[in-house]
């Protein structure tokens, strides 16, 4: 989920900093049912979708569902079989942002540990708007082009500019039209059904990470007796969805940039960026400083510089990389390795997953329209965190003047539901731990791992035994972790270890943690990309 994502929803009262509005009611709104046509599989157009035997497919689904006959969306669907003798039917996967591919993600099975995903039919499906599916919502491939403006607003010409920049961004997304109605994440968990639909099954299993967990407690709310089970990695906290969410994540990401300069500092040795976290921090403050002042390689600004740390705050698995590229700039003027990692997160001319990220978030919920709460809420979050605040504040300043109607949050209830497995990592910053105890809740028939110390987002089989295994018993007999009284974590494991440089003398890794941090590639490429500006 962005700034994030990472990755939450919003509730007309203001409590809290937190803009309410009265919830949507549990069960669909009703509508003439749409009966969808079966997937026609061919071919699949991507390398990896290939080798791992997937099959390729498109499905029509309603604009709108309340006009079952009228304009349709292309939902891109891909499919990888069972292959043991007996099917545990169908699991569908959702990466998060909003506006995250998940057309790949048919392949996740394969990294269940036990051959536990062997198991499930696995979907893989970019939800509408959002890469294959037709049509694919853009706004402006140019909107984060190199050396933007300075996201923090230190006087009221600059606060205009970025102000213009949101609304510009925003009035561009116009040309979108009726689609941008009709994207919410209540939109989505319909589409999720018409798959099951399509498919001729009873039952959906689902497997949702960061914005997927939210759209994972929004399906079961709206069709409990559809889901079988669900793995949901990475909580958004639906109390919260989407404006004070964001403010929540500034406060934990500031938090977890501290832990990656400790880190920095205690591999000084290699780096040579400073002995303690808070002579690194003191460096990097300085070097996004002078880069405001004058840009790395005419590129490299203040904004980008952000951006690119920004990771860290969400994953471990970069920080050798960030270190490299931070270490080479102070040590030796390279500025094209910093380039390199802030490409790979904003590819040029493509901003698909971020209009989609805006088009479902600003019409999930209304946000507030009145900028003074924003400029009051955003510099009080500063002075507290200064490190993603206002770049967070900017990455969503498109909803103040949306383009679409707004909905109402759906009401999370998940009573009805059979079961579910919650993760998190005690100090994730896209999605705070409170949004899994909150989900953990109102779903009493889940269990929650959680994982103390841990910064990692959605960080599942990432190879951390302790996590993956319960994952792989769940799956294969839809037995949870026995879950404990009171409103904690029902087991703890050990977190996704930080990595240690090449050559470095530092202790090897927790041994419940041994082989960790391998996620999957088709799935850590898609987190840490809606990773960028989250």
């Amino acid at each position: 989920m962005k700034r994030f994502a990472a990755a939450a929803a919003a509730a007309g009262v203001v409590a809290g900093g937190l803009l309410m509005v009265p919830s949507a009611t549990a069960a669909p709104a009703a509508a003439p049912e749409f009966k969808p046509a079966p997937i026609s599989w061919g071919p699949c157009q991507t390398d990896r979708l290939k080798k791992a035997g997937a099959e390729c497919g498109f499905l029509d689904v309603p604009l709108d569902y309340q006009r079952p006959d009228g304009a349709k969306a292309s939902i891109a669907v891909s499919r990888i079989k069972h292959k043991t003798p007996q099917s545990q039917g169908i699991m569908l996967v959702n990466p998060g942002g909003p506006g995250a591919s998940g057309l790949g993600l048919s392949t996740l099975g394969s990294s269940v540990p036990d051959k536990a995903g062997e198991a499930y039919d696995w979907i893989g499906f970019d939800p509408r708007g959002v890469g294959s599916s037709k049509p694919a919502v853009t706004c402006d491939g140019n909107y984060f082009g190199y050396d933007r403006p300075d996201y923090l607003p230190t006087s009221p010409q600059l606060e205009k500019v970025w102000r213009d920049k949101a609304a510009g961004y925003a009035k561009a997304c116009a040309k979108n039209g009726a689609l941008l109605d009709h994207i919410k994440t209540t939109d989505v968990a319909k589409d999720m059904d018409s798959i099951r639909k399509s498919l001729g099954e009873q039952q959906i299993n689902f497997y949702g990470f960061s914005y997927g967990t939210y759209l994972g407690q929004v399906y079961s709310t709206l069709y409990p007796k559809n889901v079988r089970r669900m793995v949901l990695d990475g909580n958004v906290d639906p109390r919260k969805v989407w404006y004070q969410a964001n403010l929540d994540q500034d406060v934990a990401f500031d938090k977890n940039i501290k832990i990656y300069f400790e880190w920095l500092a205690k591999h000084d040795d290699v780096y040579h960026l400073g002995k303690t976290g808070s002579a690194v921090e003191r460096l990097w403050y300085a070097e996004k400083k002078k880069l405001d002042a004058k840009p790395a390689g005419g590129v490299i600004g203040s904004d980008e510089w952000t951006d690119v740390f920004l990771q860290a705050g969400y994953y471990v698995y970069g920080w050798v990389d960030m270190a490299n590229a931070f270490s080479g700039w102070v040590h030796k003027g390279d500025w094209q390795t910093l380039k390199g990692l802030y490409d790979d997160s904003n590819p040029p001319g493509d901003d698909n997953g971020y209009a989609v990220y805006n088009a479902v978030q600003c019409s999930d919920v209304q946000w507030p329209q009145n900028w003074n709460k924003w400029r009051i809420d955003n510099w009080l979050t500063h002075f507290r965190a200064p490190f993603e605040t206002w770049g967070n504040a900017w990455y969503n300043a498109p909803c103040v003047t949306w383009p679409a109607k707004s909905g109402k949050p759906v009401d999370v209830n998940g009573a009805k539901v059979a079961g579910a497995l919650l993760i998190s990592e005690e100090l994730d910053a896209a999605t705070p731990f409170a949004g899994s105890l909150e989900v953990r809740k109102r779903f009493p028939n889940s269990s929650l791992i959680g994982a103390p110390g841990g910064t990692t987002h959605a960080g599942s089989l990432s190879g951390v035994s302790c996590v993956d295994d319960r994952i792989a018993d769940y799956l294969t007999t839809g037995k949870l972790p026995a879950r404990k009284a009171g409103n904690g974590p029902d087991v703890e494991c050990p977190a996704v270890p930080a990595p240690e440089p090449e050559g470095s003398p530092s202790a090897k890794s927790d041994s419940g943690a041994q082989g960790a941090g391998k996620q999957p590639a088709e799935l850590r490429a898609v987190l840490t990309a809606q990773a960028a500006h989250a």
